[in-house]
């Protein structure tokens, strides 16, 4: 192939990509520039963010409720269902022991000074409560928030499976479910056009004025766990991307999944990333009737970057306190934790907050570790969402492969592009 038609193939695939880095790379240096002054740039940034919030709610209801209303054999929302789960957990596990061992040879807390004052008891965690809230809300208007995500998940797989299982009688409204899903990812498009200045803004936002805290106290923390975040993101989700179709799969997965990222770290939600998410996983080839129900549900309880962080936390409070962070049964309980941090505790409300009480109260820190780990959460916040929400993309393509067999790339049936 000529240089300059390889280059025009480049620029094809990832134009878009580029003019989001370039706008990135600006925004970072004016940041850096501008310092805590760069924080006046934020509410551009904000309009983008609010954009995408705007657009999550009708977007999870619509893909998920008309992916599962398509179904033509309900079993196989099961098989998808099972599949999910299994992965999320697997890949979770994965990357809780990755990080056990990256700070088992650099430990995170190593020559850190805090003050820390006396212990406290933790107020009492009130489990039921807080999962019948997670799964349901009691005024349909409440499912309209993007506060209640499972409990709109929930009411979109009901509406989807009894649209299923209507059949010939629900036909008009499974194509409104379908067309209602086509719009809105014509919308996200368009709200798309917007992110190079999104972007810009909330990188400016970012290091202008978190950038000072990332030399303080916590520098070795996130020299740590940046580089670990980063090269889980490439190798591991290569890995992954490889194992579930090969090199092709590897080349989709690569050309399009730039912007979703970017979104990620920039905005630092998962489900600010699901609009894009979905879009890069229809242009890869994922079955749709996967994705969309893969994507928007990961996005609330499936989080490996939450994994990776959960470790640096626990091990960088054993450091505060002087604590060997080794044997099995420290180990097995930071594992645990972390696991239920980054697979279960997204889809509860304030899960992040509940995952750190749970490092302080099942390891007996005192309360005023609490702000330590919650600042860590800040920090990583950004590599962390990326790893989050790009898993649940290259979750999607491994159950494609478990569910669709070796040629699932190939197969017309499954081909989301159709």
């Amino acid at each position: 192939m000529p240089e300059e038609k390889k280059i025009k193939v480049f620029l094809k695939s990832y134009r878009f990509s580029v003019i989001l880095l370039v706008s990135i790379i600006a925004g970072a240096a004016a940041g850096y520039t501008l310092g805590p002054d760069a924080a006046g740039l934020k509410p551009l940034g904000d309009i983008f963010l609010n954009l995408l919030f705007v657009t999550v709610v009708p977007l999870v209801f619509f893909s998920i409720s008309s992916a599962i209303a398509g179904m033509p054999d309900v079993r196989r929302l099961g098989r998808i269902m099972l599949c999910m789960i299994v992965i999320f957990v697997l890949t979770g596990i994965v990357a809780s022991v990755i990080m056990i061992i990256a700070v088992q040879l650099y430990p995170p807390a190593s020559g850190v000074k805090l003050a820390l004052g006396a212990g406290e008891t933790l107020q009492q965690f009130r489990t039921g409560d807080q999962i019948v809230k997670a799964f349901t809300v009691p005024d349909f208007s409440d499912l309209m928030s993007k506060k209640n995500m499972l409990a709109l998940i929930v009411f979109s797989m009901l509406v989807g499976l009894a649209a299923s299982l209507s059949r010939k009688k629900a036909g008009v409204f499974s194509d409104f479910l379908s067309s209602g899903n086509e719009v809105m990812l014509k919308v996200v498009s368009l709200v798309m056009y917007y992110a190079p200045v999104g972007l810009f803004a909330y990188f400016a936002y970012l290091v202008g004025v978190f950038g000072p805290e990332l030399v303080g106290s916590y520098m070795r923390a996130m020299v740590l766990y940046y580089p670990v975040c980063i090269a889980y993101f490439f190798l591991a989700f290569t890995v992954y991307v490889f194992l579930a179709g090969g090199g092709t799969a590897v080349r989709r997965f690569w050309v399009n999944i730039i912007p979703p990222s970017l979104t990620a770290a920039a905005t630092g939600s998962s489900l600010a990333t699901i609009p894009s998410n979905l879009e890069a996983a229809n242009r890869s080839g994922i079955p749709r009737e996967i994705s969309e129900i893969v994507i928007p549900i990961g996005a609330t309880i499936h989080m490996e970057g939450s994994c990776l962080a959960a470790i640096l936390k626990i091990a960088f409070l054993f450091g505060i306190y002087q604590i060997d962070f080794s044997g099995t049964g420290t180990i097995l309980t930071a594992l645990a934790i972390a696991v239920l941090s980054g697979v279960v505790m997204g889809g509860i409300p304030g899960g992040g907050y509940v995952g750190e009480m749970l490092i302080i109260s099942l390891y007996g820190f005192p309360l005023e570790a609490f702000p330590i780990i919650s600042m860590i959460g800040n920090l990583v916040d950004p590599p962390a969402t990326t790893v989050n929400a790009i898993g649940d993309n290259v979750s999607s393509m491994m159950i494609a492969r478990i569910l669709g067999g070796k040629n699932w790339m190939e197969n017309p049936r499954l081909d989301s592009t159709e």
